[in-house]
């Protein structure tokens, strides 16, 4: 016996669990995935990591452009799926999408919720110097990332960890957790935690977040070009008005009386 699954996800994030789900013995009855974007300089459309997977695996593909689309509504309808997993879709689910599986909607969130809801809850921890984050999955409710908690797996974030490689080890950890807990749907033993405790809000990342503040202490700046790695990236200009891209940085120790711009050693 299995679960008849609708799958909601757009990003690479998202594909690594539409991997891991495939593998299962679930069944993805269809996949949902943003639409073709244009890319490049001859901004030819291309399909999300999603679509692409899902279409060399023979799986359905729709992609709408609004959620409330009556024929897309529709045809939700007639998969009669069990339940609709959401990764990283990119759009919040309208009630009229939530009503439609007999078990639940269900999302893979890459943070310790209720900390980091929103849409970049993989660079946010790592800007603030957090050691530690994780995976949380939930069944949605109307509101942003607020629903009853099913499962949570703590993943340490490394010293040297960036964003980019946070990224790939939640994805990961995001598929089988999410294979984990629909196998917890299917028995009728999914727990529902609700959230309580300090929430935060992961708001999305702009390219003016990389403007290096030189007046900030140096583990802080060094925190921000691994959260903003490799996007938007960290930059600085020098006197000339170049302006120049920092992918990497170390804290020096012993060198905390120096201004910004000061020369306080050269050898």
């Amino acid at each position: 016996m299995s679960l008849r699954v609708v799958y909601m996800g757009t990003p690479n994030f998202a594909r690594e669990s539409l991997k891991s789900l495939v593998e299962s013995e679930h069944e993805v009855t269809a996949v949902v995935s943003q639409p073709d974007r244009p890319k490049g300089r001859g901004m030819r459309l291309v399909p999300s990591p999603v679509k692409e997977y899902a279409v060399n695996k023979g799986i359905t593909v729709l992609q709408p452009d609004r959620l409330k689309d009556e024929e897309l509504i529709n045809t939700l309808k007639s998969l009669n799926p069990d339940v609709v997993a959401v990764v990283a879709y990119g759009k919040i689910l309208p009630k009229a999408v939530l009503d439609i599986p007999g078990l639940g909607c269900i999302n893979v969130h890459a943070s310790l919720l209720p900390r980091y809801r929103g849409a970049a809850p993989i660079q946010w921890p790592i800007i603030n110097g957090d050691k530690v984050t994780g995976i949380t999955t939930i069944f949605m409710d109307e509101g942003l990332d607020t629903g009853d908690m099913i499962l949570k797996k703590e993943v340490i974030i490394d010293e040297d960890d960036t964003a980019q490689s946070l990224h790939d080890k939640l994805a990961v950890e995001g598929g089988q957790v999410l294979v984990q807990t629909l196998d917890l749907v299917e028995m009728g033993q999914a727990p529902r935690v609700r959230q309580t405790g300090e929430s935060s809000y992961a708001r999305m990342l702009k390219k003016e977040d990389g403007l290096v503040d030189w007046s900030k202490p140096a583990k802080e700046i060094r925190n921000l070009v691994r959260g903003l790695n490799p996007w938007p990236g960290v930059y600085s200009s020098l006197t000339n008005g170049c302006i120049i891209k920092i992918w990497k940085a170390e804290v020096l120790e012993g060198m905390d009386d120096g201004r910004p711009g000061e020369i306080i050693k050269a050898d």
